[in-house]
């Protein structure tokens, strides 16, 4: 991890088409693209990669969360459950629809845990988000459970683990929605770029219209139809260039997640050496994408001593718990209810704060985390950097 290790004459070769029409945008221009259509051509691809019905290329990973939302009318008001231990996009994209983040604790997947989920759930629920994150799959099929049992739709933030399987079925395939990121530092990357995927035709057909400003997609999605809009949208489209490169990445990404097993499982044995460490739960090993590889120790204090000794030899490892982008209690911004919006929207409305965040709701995750550490998996390890770290953790492993 990331996909950009493995650029090379594929990546070219897609975008070169795309400059031989001189067509970047993903619609009409018909006469002058040479039937080339390189998004619509990555969307039916990826669709098939995963085994879902429909696939809807966007802007970014952040974007499909949005998108999603809005397809499921999810609005003002209402209140979306997902886990504190998320990238930042997951929430920020319910609080652009007007919605209400609501968090639950995280258990040892490093995901959503199924009995907090239960209990957040009130009538003010519209909708549940589970993420997959690190690379590995939540308890989905228990969230799904819950989430029937509720009548609410579940999307799966799936932005970290493409390629993911849970016994044979890729990850975003067993919600309504599935979510996808292609930035610069995932499996597959387009640079920018994320994409939805989905089973139910009226969804995809929402998603397909939302992110290009409500135009009428009813003719196909190489064209923009009628030009009738049964509602208002914005601007989410990927551009052609993207799409070329998400062609010749997702041609690639089995190989990589391949390569990344690999890897991971000789960083797992340097790990294993040191006392008391255990391992994040992967509900189906067989089916890790193995982005990351994630450790704990017993207490927070041998997990500092730890990464001390691997920070202090060239190998220090990522402690979530100090991390800004990904856990609820360094999330300043969403504590703080900061906005540039001089009316405080949307932590405000009207003159009146809409919702507190206690910065210790959740005790259960932070003593999780901060016990916890993890490496991110490269897909390519180069003998200098396997025996670095396999040196800083033999070390560790003395204390």
């Amino acid at each position: 991890m990331p996909g950009f290790e493995v650029f090379g004459e594929e990546e070219k070769q897609q975008v070169m088409d795309v400059f031989d029409t001189g067509v970047l945008f993903r619609y009409e221009f018909g006469a002058q693209r040479n039937d080339v259509y390189k998004v619509r051509e990555f969307e039916q691809a990826f669709a098939a990669y995963t085994g879902a019905d429909h696939a809807q290329a966007v802007s970014s990973g952040t974007a499909a969360v949005k998108v999603a939302l809005a397809a499921l009318g999810v609005g003002a008001g209402d209140e979306v459950i997902t886990q504190s231990f998320t990238f930042v996009a997951t929430w920020e994209a319910i609080l652009d629809v007007g919605a209400i983040p609501v968090f639950t604790e995280i258990d040892t997947t490093l995901n959503m845990d199924p009995s907090d989920l239960e209990k957040k759930i009130t009538d003010k629920t519209k909708a549940i988000i589970a993420v997959h994150m690190l690379g590995a799959p939540a308890r989905i099929e228990q969230i799904k459970a819950i989430a029937d049992a509720h009548n609410l739709p579940l999307i799966e933030d799936t932005a970290q683990s493409a390629g993911c399987r849970l016994n044979g079925k890729h990850m975003g395939t067993f919600g309504d929605i599935g979510t996808f990121s292609f930035d610069s530092v995932k499996t597959m990357t387009t640079g920018e770029g994320g994409m939805c995927i989905t089973n139910n035709e009226a969804l995809w057909r929402a998603m397909s219209e939302y992110h290009d400003h409500g135009h009428d997609h009813a003719v196909n999605p190489g064209g923009r139809g009628g030009e009738g809009r049964s509602f208002i949208g914005f601007n989410y489209r990927m551009m052609e260039l993207q799409g070329a490169i998400g062609l010749a990445q997702l041609a690639k990404l089995d190989n990589m997640v391949e390569s990344q097993r690999k890897n991971k499982a000789v960083i797992r044995e340097a790990v294993a050496t040191i006392p008391g460490v255990t391992f994040r739960d992967i509900l189906d090993p067989s089916g890790d994408s193995a982005t990351f590889l994630a450790f704990m120790l017993p207490s927070k204090e041998k997990a500092a001593a730890v990464n001390s000794v691997l920070r202090e030899n060239g190998a220090g490892a990522i402690n979530w718990s100090e991390n800004s982008w990904h856990f609820y209690p360094q999330w300043e911004h969403l504590l703080g209810g900061k906005t540039p919006a001089q009316n405080g929207w949307p932590f405000s409305a009207h003159g009146k704060r809409r919702y507190i965040y206690d910065p210790d709701a959740f005790p259960i995750s932070a003593a999780l985390m901060e016990r916890t550490l993890c490496y991110q998996v490269p897909v390519k390890l180069s003998d200098e950097n396997r025996n670095t770290m396999a040196e800083a953790l033999h070390k560790a492993a003395q204390l």
